[in-house]
C-alpha cells in the first residue's frame, strides 16, 4: 500500500516538472518572435512562474529522493521548429498568443487529469498544493492569453 502512495506522488510531481520544463522550453523559443512589448511581458511574467513553481518541484523531488527527467532532446527541437515555422508566416500578437493558450490549455488538461487520478485519501499535501498552484497559475495565464486574441 505505502509504495503505491510514493508511485502516486513520483507521477504527480514528475507530471507538474514536465509541464513547467515543456513551458519554459516553449517560451525560450517563442520569446525572440514576440514584438509585442505587452505580450512580451506577460510572457516573460509566465517564465518567471513556471521557473519558481518549476524550483519547488524539484526541491521537493530532491527531499524525497526523486529522479526527475528533463523532456528529451528530440521533444524539445520538434516545440523549437514547430515554433519557428509558425511564427515564420504569422509572428501577430493573436497568433503567438493562440500558440501560447494551446500550450497552456494542453497543460490545464494534462493536470487536472493528474489531480482526477490522485485517490480521495492521497496524502503528500505538499505535492496536492503544488499540483493547485500550476493549475491555479496557467488558469490565470489562459485568462490574460485571451485578451490577446
Amino acid at each position: 500500500m505505502e509504495d503505491t502512495k510514493i508511485k502516486q506522488s513520483e507521477e504527480a510531481l514528475a507530471e507538474i516538472y514536465r509541464n513547467c520544463q515543456l513551458a519554459l522550453q516553449s517560451i525560450s523559443n517563442i520569446l525572440p518572435e514576440v514584438d509585442n512589448e505587452r505580450l512580451g511581458a506577460e510572457i516573460k511574467l509566465q517564465h518567471e512562474e513556471y521557473e519558481k513553481i518549476s524550483g519547488r518541484a524539484a526541491a521537493l523531488a530532491k527531499d524525497r529522493g526523486i529522479e526527475l527527467k528533463e523532456p528529451g532532446a528530440i521533444k524539445k527541437m520538434m516545440m523549437w521548429g514547430s515554433i519557428k515555422m509558425s511564427t515564420m508566416t504569422d509572428n501577430s500578437c493573436a497568433h503567438i498568443a493562440e500558440m501560447m493558450l494551446q500550450g497552456t490549455l494542453m497543460g490545464i488538461t494534462a493536470l487536472r487529469k493528474t489531480e482526477s487520478e490522485l485517490p480521495p485519501d492521497f496524502a503528500d499535501q505538499q505535492i496536492k498544493d503544488l499540483l493547485r498552484a500550476l493549475l491555479d497559475a496557467e488558469e490565470r495565464f489562459e485568462k490574460r492569453l485571451k485578451e490577446y486574441l
